[in-house]
């Protein structure tokens, strides 16, 4: 995470766009997420200009500056002069008041500081000895030479920058105050804490927060009759517009060629291209137009109404002011920039060849160099991936053609029927178990755009795309192919499609038929052998019931008999005399 500007991660959703637009790919991207690599970045702020999710924090110093001016300590601001056009003030008096009235003990102007530069930039020029000079009046330009073109290092002018000197005279001046610069840059806020010389930078947004909070209009202080105070016009107030520091010379020293670039592809071609130059005196700023149009200032009107704003402020100073040369500052300007390294490193091109083949590139016609995944070319992201700074997946054509591989590869290989119907009720795919169980033959291609109806009625595609919900039909005949299916149909909204899943049915309908068949006929047999199990019944029941008559008749004739023939027999068999009888 930047100590200075990161992500939401939140709000980050794959886009790359972040990635595509920043000069210097610092931006890593791992599982789906953007975050900022903080040695590679230059803190241009190009990034939170572009980000459609608005994913981008700048970090916040209001609750060091609060705490500044709740501490009691001598508090003192140093105004970049591009409030002139994002505060809309052309009177820097009236912003006086304002930041006394937040607290600060006294406020002035960074075009203070930019005019003390501009005299040592013209001691060093005087001199003669740099083949080419680019002022350094921009740290995120400054940056960008220190760590992508060390070839220019040695034509960066060996001088603080406006912000840093201003503070080295407000010390001097302030002995023990604490200083507060605010503009409209993001790159400041590293610069001002590595410089050790300032406590805390807000930004023109920040600081129109803290007016707000403590309700100070400045438009109403602005009416008011405010003394000026008596001093020499300051031309550095220009600095915030392109050629803003050649407008600020009083005479420009002779044997430079003197050019101004802004934006931040421009500054890298030029740089590209330093060792070229012989005796040009070069202004670069990364942001286009100028300070004006920093990632942190605010619009009032366009970048012409802001350019127009800054030039009338100083000529209108040139005009009502003594237009001499400052005092000397009276500190020590000079500043050596060191080159400023990190971890990339070059990939060798073994390596980058192995990431090609990974995601499908053999040979150069497969570098599309389409930049989708926010570098420039194929071998870029490569690179990246080789330091760890993407992913494979980031490869958009790699990813489709992967997706769209893996989709004709389940849809043509699938157990199942797949039928994918327009609005129009239209064909636009079929596979061949579909067309099996449609009863058709040849390519799936060739079935493309053909109406459905052509073979089977398409009730249910019908239905799912007029009421916007899925279908199903169990058991729909196919008469053509003499074939039984189960047909659900899923209706895709975003699409505006129809997705057809048929599973064939017909063994387990002709199966279903044969059980039916075998269970009319056990149930018939069963009959039959119940009917002809009671007739049997009936018969036997009937031929015992003679026998036992029968013999019932023959018995009682036999025990008449015997009863006949003894008369100490009873009548029912026993002896007479049964009761003593012995047994």
């Amino acid at each position: 995470m930047s100590d200075f500007l990161e992500f939401r991660k939140v709000q980050c959703k794959d886009c790359y766009r972040c990635l595509r637009e920043c000069p210097v790919k610092a931006i890593d991207v791992k599982e789906h997420q953007a975050k900022i690599i903080e040695e590679r970045c230059i803190l241009c702020g190009h990034c939170t200009h572009v980000c459609p999710q608005n994913a981008k924090i700048v970090h916040s110093e209001l609750a060091t500056v609060r705490q500044l001016l709740a501490s009691g300590e001598k508090v003192v601001a140093t105004v970049a002069p591009a409030y002139i056009s994002s505060l809309e003030q052309q009177d820097f008096g009236a912003l006086r008041i304002a930041l006394a009235k937040l607290g600060f003990a006294d406020a002035e102007e960074t075009a203070v500081g930019a005019q003390a530069v501009v005299e040592a930039y013209n001691a060093v020029l005087q001199k003669g000895e740099m083949r080419n000079f680019i002022t350094s009046a921009c740290p995120a330009a400054c940056n960008l030479i220190q760590k992508y073109f060390p070839k220019a290092l040695p034509y960066l002018a060996p001088v603080d920058s406006p912000m840093v000197a201003h503070a080295k005279m407000i010390r001097k001046a302030h002995p023990g105050a604490k200083v507060v610069f605010i503009g409209p840059c993001i790159a400041k806020k590293r610069e001002g804490a590595e410089s050790h010389l300032i406590d805390a930078v807000l930004t023109f947004e920040e600081l129109r927060s803290m007016l707000e909070e403590k309700g100070i209009d400045l438009s109403t202080i602005s009416r008011l009759p405010i003394a000026e105070q008596p001093q020499a016009a300051n031309r550095a107030k220009a600095f915030p517009v392109t050629r803003g520091i050649i407008r600020s010379f009083y005479s420009l020293p002779e044997g430079y060629t003197y050019l101004a670039v802004d934006g931040i592809d421009r500054c890298m071609s030029a740089l590209e291209k330093i060792e070229q130059l012989d005796h040009v005196f070069l202004e670069i700023n990364v942001c286009p137009d100028g300070c004006i149009n920093g990632p942190c200032s605010i619009d009032a009107g366009g970048m012409l109404k802001a350019e127009g704003d800054v030039l009338a402020y100083v000529e209108r100073e040139l005009a009502t002011r003594p237009n001499t040369p400052p005092e000397p500052a009276g500190v020590n300007l000079a500043y050596m920039h060191p080159r400023l390294r990190n971890h990339s490193r070059p990939a060798t091109e073994k390596e980058i060849e192995e990431v090609l083949h990974r995601t499908g590139k053999f040979r150069p016609e497969d570098e599309l160099n389409c930049g989708s995944c926010g570098y420039s070319t194929c071998r870029e992201k490569a690179w990246a991936v080789v330091n760890g700074y993407a992913d494979i997946e980031m490869c958009l054509p790699y990813m489709r053609k992967r997706a769209e591989s893996l989709a004709v590869e389940i849809v043509r290989n699938s157990p199942h029927g797949v039928l994918l119907v327009d609005g129009d009720m239209n064909i636009v795919d079929i596979n061949a178990t579909a067309m099996k169980m449609l009863g058709l033959g040849g390519s799936p291609d060739n079935f493309q755009k053909r109406a459905v109806s052509d073979f089977f009625p398409p009730f249910e595609f019908y239905s799912a795309y007029s009421e916007h919900r899925n279908t199903a039909n169990h058991r729909l005949h196919i008469h053509s192919a003499g074939r039984y299916i189960d047909l659900n149909v899923v209706y895709l909204k975003e699409q505006n499609l129809l997705f057809g899943l048929m599973k064939d049915i017909t063994d387990e309908v002709n199966y279903d038929r044969k059980l039916k068949e075998v269970k009319m006929e056990t149930i018939t047999t069963t009959d039959a052998v119940i009917m002809k199990q009671m007739r049997v019944a009936q018969e036997i029941a009937s031929l015992l019931g003679e026998t036992t008559a029968e013999t019932k008749l023959a018995l009682l004739n036999l025990k008449r008999m015997l009863a006949d023939g003894d008369t100490d027999m009873q009548a029912d068999g026993r002896p007479a005399d049964w009761k003593t009888a012995k047994i």
